[in-house]
């Protein structure tokens, strides 16, 4: 049977482009559709189709092209006949039809669009145009939804936003982290080069880490909040709009802080390693970093909402704060520190990247 898989557009990283890649390997002969792609080295083995938008100046901003992606997803062109379409959605991809064909479509949702429907989650909902066109495009939203022949959802506090927003029921199927990938290692730190070993052997002996894009919603400045109300040393790790004023918060703090920009892989996961406890303030719809530090045998901190809450055991492989407040955050920390120890890649066995290819292929076939 031949397969179409369709996403929003592909970025160079990213988790729902973690996913694609996944989808893609889990079904090899499926083409591939996207309003553009800004990674053409991801996926360029396959037989990948963009829209009109990837040759326009709008393809540059997100926000300018939002309003043509709704009549763009009506008509997809293909070359061939398909039997199937499944989408990996976290905006409008689920609206996706290719013209002339009548194929059952298979949805994989991230979340329903953010800013649309829980503005609360996402500060581009906050934006005056985007709340002046929310309940049009709601009421469109939820409209194309229902012409999915089954939908899943990546965490089950994203089904629950599903029935909310689009009121369709939907499976729940985890989105996949490389835990085999991590477990395969004994000790990462042997991986590295030598600057990275240099300033991992520099960290304290005891240390609370956070890591994510730098950008506001991920809550990083309370991780180091919560270091500074624990009173123990903290390491922030990632890149984005949010690092100088990371920063200049590190350079405020009472207790040490250091930023390392944008790890390697290997690195990170040495840091993983290395940290005490992994602090996650956000509010995720899975959080797949969570469950990568869990992998190495590092207990997580979280706050009370979010689909990171379904990755691990409070009181056995983690801690869940009262509140994301950095005192809430801080008493969960120190809890934390005190957890036995735990194994790993037992503890994360079921968000493993084969077990999420068995998952969506058995997802297709019913």
């Amino acid at each position: 049977m031949t397969g179409l898989l369709v996403h929003e557009w592909i970025a160079p990283s990213g988790g729902s482009e973690n996913v694609l890649e996944a989808m893609a390997d889990a079904f090899p002969d499926a083409d591939i559709q996207c309003l553009w792609t800004d990674a053409p080295h991801r996926l360029a083995d396959r037989n990948l189709r963009e829209t009109w938008i990837a040759r326009t100046p709008i393809r540059r901003s997100k926000a300018l092209a939002l309003p043509f992606t709704v009549p763009t997803w009506r008509m997809l062109k293909a070359d061939r006949a398909y039997d199937w379409m499944l989408v990996s959605s976290h905006l409008f991809a689920h609206h996706a039809r290719i013209r002339g064909q009548d194929i059952p479509e298979l949805v994989y949702v991230h979340s329903p669009a953010r800013y649309i429907w829980t503005p609360e989650y996402d500060e581009r909902g906050a934006s005056a145009m985007i709340r002046a066109v929310a309940p049009l495009f709601k009421l469109i939203d939820r409209h194309r939804a229902a012409e999915a022949a089954a939908i899943a959802a990546n965490s089950a506090f994203v089904r629950r936003r599903v029935q909310d927003a689009w009121e369709r029921d939907a499976v729940v199927i985890h989105p996949p982290v490389e835990v085999e990938r991590i477990a395969r290692i004994h000790e990462w730190s042997a991986r590295l080069t030598d600057d990275e070993r240099r300033l991992l052997d520099a960290l304290p002996e005891v240390f609370v880490l956070g890591a994510s894009r730098f950008v506001p919603y991920k809550r990083l400045d309370l991780v180091i909040a919560a270091a500074e109300a624990a009173n123990v040393p903290a390491v922030i790790a990632g890149r984005g709009p949010d690092e100088e004023l990371l920063r200049a918060q590190a350079g405020e703090a009472s207790v040490p802080v250091q930023i390392v920009h944008s790890p390697s892989d290997s690195l990170l996961w040495a840091l993983y390693e290395r940290a005490s406890v992994f602090v996650f303030p956000a509010i995720e719809d899975f959080g797949i970093v969570p469950v990568e530090a869990q992998v190495l045998g590092t207990p997580v901190v979280t706050g009370p909402v979010g689909g990171q809450l379904e990755t691990f055991v409070d009181g056995e492989t983690g801690v869940v704060a009262e509140s994301t407040d950095a005192t809430d955050l801080a008493h969960a920390l120190v809890r934390a520190l005190d957890l036995p120890a735990f194994d790993g890649p037992a503890a994360t066995a079921e968000y493993s990247l084969s077990v999420f290819q068995r998952n969506i292929q058995e997802f297709v076939a019913s």
